[in-house]
C-alpha cells in the first residue's frame, strides 16, 4: 500500500480531467481492454460508444476504482489513483458524481435520503438540518418538483429516478460528472429533456462529463467528442463529423445505418 495520505486537492490543474494509459480489463480468459488509452478533457461532454460486450461501463467502473484492471494506469485530476486506498483517493471521489444506470437508487430511502447518502459518507458531522437543506436544494436542481422529496424511488416514474439519481451524483458539488445510459428507458420527450438538464448543468456548474450511451440523439445535442470503443481498445475520439470521416466499418454502420440516418444534425 502506498499510504494513507489523502492526494492533494490541485484547483488549478489544468491537463486532462481523465487520463488512461495502457489499460487492461479480462474476466478469467476474455479480455474486454488492451492497451486502451482515453483524455477527457476539463469542461466537455464526451460520449462514449460501442457495440455491446465493448467494455463501455468497464471502463467507467474501471476509472472510478469498482473495478480493478490488470495493466495500466488511471489518473483524474492529474493523479493516478491505481494501487491506492479510499483513505488516499477519498479528496478526489469527492471531486465526481455518479449516475449508474437506471438510477442505482436504495429503495427503503426516500429521494431526499438518497441524495443524503454521499453527505453523510463524506462529511459525517455536518449538521443533520444543513444535510436536508442541501438535499432539497439538489433535489430541485435536478429538475424535480420539491413534492419529490419525500417520496421512495417506488413512487417515481423512470424519468424521475433518473433525475433523483441527478440530485444524488451531485450532492458534493462535483467537478466531474459519470453518466451511464442516463436515457435508457425514456421516452423521447423524456430523454430530450434530460439531455436539456445535462447540458444545462454542465454549463451552469462547469462539470466535465463522461456520458455512456447508445443514443444517437445524446450524441448529435451534447455531446462535444465522442469516443469509440471497439476491437478491446478506444479506436478514435473526434466530434461526430470528425469520426464520418473515418471508415472504419462500425463507425460508418453505427452512425450511417438506418437508425444513424434518422439522427439530427447537432445544433449550434
Amino acid at each position: 500500500m502506498i499510504g494513507e495520505t489523502p492526494l492533494a486537492y490541485d484547483p488549478q490543474f489544468e491537463g486532462p480531467i481523465i487520463c488512461v494509459k495502457g489499460l487492461r480489463n479480462s474476466f478469467g480468459d476474455f479480455v474486454v481492454h488492451e492497451d486502451l488509452d482515453l483524455d477527457v478533457r476539463k469542461g466537455e461532454i464526451l460520449g462514449v460508444v460501442g457495440g455491446s460486450g465493448t467494455g463501455k461501463s468497464v471502463l467507467m467502473r474501471s476509472i472510478i476504482g469498482l473495478q480493478k484492471p490488470d495493466e495500466g494506469d488511471v489518473k483524474v485530476f492529474g493523479e493516478s489513483l491505481l494501487g491506492r486506498s479510499d483513505a488516499e483517493t477519498v479528496e478526489i471521489r469527492k471531486r465526481w458524481g455518479v449516475l449508474f444506470q437506471g438510477g442505482a437508487l436504495f429503495s427503503t430511502l426516500t429521494v431526499a435520503e438518497n441524495v443524503m447518502v454521499p453527505i453523510r459518507e463524506f462529511y459525517p458531522k455536518m449538521d443533520r438540518e444543513f444535510r436536508r437543506e442541501v438535499a432539497k436544494y439538489k433535489v430541485c436542481l435536478s429538475g424535480l418538483p420539491p413534492d419529490a422529496a419525500p417520496k421512495y424511488p417506488s413512487e417515481l416514474s423512470g424519468g424521475m429516478k433518473k433525475r433523483a439519481g441527478i440530485a444524488r451524483a451531485l450532492a458534493l458539488d462535483p467537478e466531474l460528472l459519470f453518466l451511464d445510459e442516463p436515457t435508457a428507458g425514456l421516452d423521447p420527450i423524456g430523454a430530450a429533456a434530460f439531455d436539456s438538464l445535462t447540458r444545462e448543468l454542465q454549463q451552469t456548474l462547469g462539470l466535465t462529463v463522461f456520458l455512456i450511451t447508445h443514443d444517437l440523439d445524446t450524441l448529435h445535442a451534447i455531446c462535444d467528442r465522442v469516443a469509440v470503443l471497439a476491437d478491446r481498445k478506444v479506436i478514435a475520439v473526434g466530434t461526430i463529423d470528425e469520426l464520418l470521416a473515418m471508415d472504419h466499418p462500425w463507425i460508418q454502420e453505427y452512425f450511417n445505418g438506418p437508425r444513424g440516418r434518422m439522427a439530427a444534425p447537432k445544433q449550434g
